[in-house]
């Protein structure tokens, strides 16, 4: 279980060494990196969050990104020296980074591990060459395997993500991948439908009809597949796209479906501490401007109502298998939770949802609806965009596709 009293703690590293077609997140390609000046923007950043959150431990670390792999470790071990020394880690401290399963990031994976980094999230995205060049991805599938290979040697817990219901993929496709990955014995993976993002270049190519993605009932039985084989396997889907051993869910990402306190430092990452939502400036040039200004990358710095707090736990609680303690969103609240219980009672005759005396979960069957099915059960929640991804951001929580 996660503490609730712990912060958890987001690091953004926005640099790529090229962007994804399908990636939406903050991530950008440049040709140099002011290494030092970086690690002193993102000390400075911490500094400011640790002035405003005396006498807390902190449970969780995430370098996000971006490629955090492409950090330098000298950088990796001064944040966390400056975490320690801030607040204090608590027993257990979970320290994730993603990485790229690139030959050159992997050689560092010894390295970040001496830093401090106690769990990889590696972004294989698949175990065929074809689609990994279609993904835009700059590694075949013999190195993503040494990689992760490399990885399990050098970190003692790992997750990878995989991406699926791809154009032209088949159910029996995906479920040899599937085969495959759980064959490597991972206590971890982070399975995702594609999806075409705003903004993206998979986005031009939909609009132009030269990228189409499985239907709705293909991609349901893609769903299901997963959700059936990684039970099977002994990893159970404990959120929508996050499977782990019991025992092994990512503890990080638990704090925010969970909507404990959590702290964004870096560029265009989002936070939520004490009751209000932070954002920091977004382009890494505007960010690093407004570190020699304000000694802080905040851009904004937003109170929430006890109605919007309520909200944002029920929308991020109902992707958990747990589901939520409406105690808590009553509480969160200041009077009654924001459940429209006639519309839970409809859907709960439907076998989507089930209704306890303290407790509201979405069920195995409603999983596959989720999208559907928050609108209609948290009062003035917004309408999700279509499609069958389901990320684990869905309030700008400055969270990445992988867990």
């Amino acid at each position: 279980m996660t503490d609730p009293d712990n912060l958890a703690l987001y690091i953004h590293w926005p640099f790529c060494v090229r962007k994804c077609p399908y990636c939406d997140f903050n991530s950008h390609v440049r040709e140099t990196v002011d290494q030092d000046r970086w690690r002193a923007a993102l000390l400075a950043d911490l500094a400011h969050e640790a002035a405003l959150t005396p006498g807390r431990r902190v449970g969780s670390v995430f370098f996000g990104g971006g490629t955090p792999s492409l950090m330098p470790p000298a950088t990796v071990a001064a944040l966390l020296d400056a975490t320690a020394a801030h607040w204090g880690f608590a027993p257990g401290v979970e320290i994730t980074l993603e990485a790229n399963p690139s030959s050159v990031e992997a050689a560092r994976f010894a390295d970040l591990a001496a830093a401090g980094v106690n769990r990889v999230s590696l972004g294989l995205q698949s175990f065929d060459d074809a689609a990994l060049r279609f993904l835009g991805r700059a590694h075949d599938a013999a190195e993503g395997i040494a990689a992760l290979a490399t990885a399990q040697r050098a970190f003692a817990r790992v997750s990878f993500d995989l991406i699926y219901a791809l154009p032209d993929q088949t159910l029996a496709a995906w479920e040899a991948q599937l085969t495959r990955a759980l064959a490597f014995g991972t206590e971890h993976l982070s399975l995702y439908q594609l999806t075409i993002e705003p903004g993206t270049r998979f986005a031009t190519e939909a609009a132009a009809g030269r990228l189409v993605l499985p239907d709705s009932d293909l991609a349901a039985d893609l769903f299901e597949a997963t959700r059936a084989r990684t039970a099977a396997a002994g990893l159970p889907a404990y959120e929508t796209s996050n499977h782990a051993r019991p025992g092994a869910e990512s503890r990080h990402n638990l704090t925010y479906w969970r909507y404990g306190d959590y702290l964004g430092v870096g560029p265009g990452a989002h936070g939520r501490r004490g009751g209000f939502a932070t954002q920091r400036r977004r382009k890494p040039e505007n960010w690093l401007d407004a570190i020699d200004r304000n000694s802080h990358g905040l851009e904004r710095e937003d109170a929430l109502t006890p109605h919007e707090r309520a909200e944002e736990a029920l929308l991020m609680g109902l992707r958990l298998a747990e589901g939520v303690d409406l105690r808590r969103i009553a509480a969160l609240a200041g009077g009654e939770a924001p459940v429209d219980f006639d519309a839970v009672r409809r859907l709960e005759q439907l076998g989507l949802i089930a209704l306890m005396p303290d407790r509201l979960r979405v069920t195995e069957a409603g999983a596959l609806l989720l999208d559907a099915i928050l609108p209609e059960v948290v009062t003035d929640a917004p309408v999700p965009p279509a499609g069958g991804d389901y990320r684990p951001n869905p309030l700008g929580a400055g969270l990445t596709t992988t867990a």
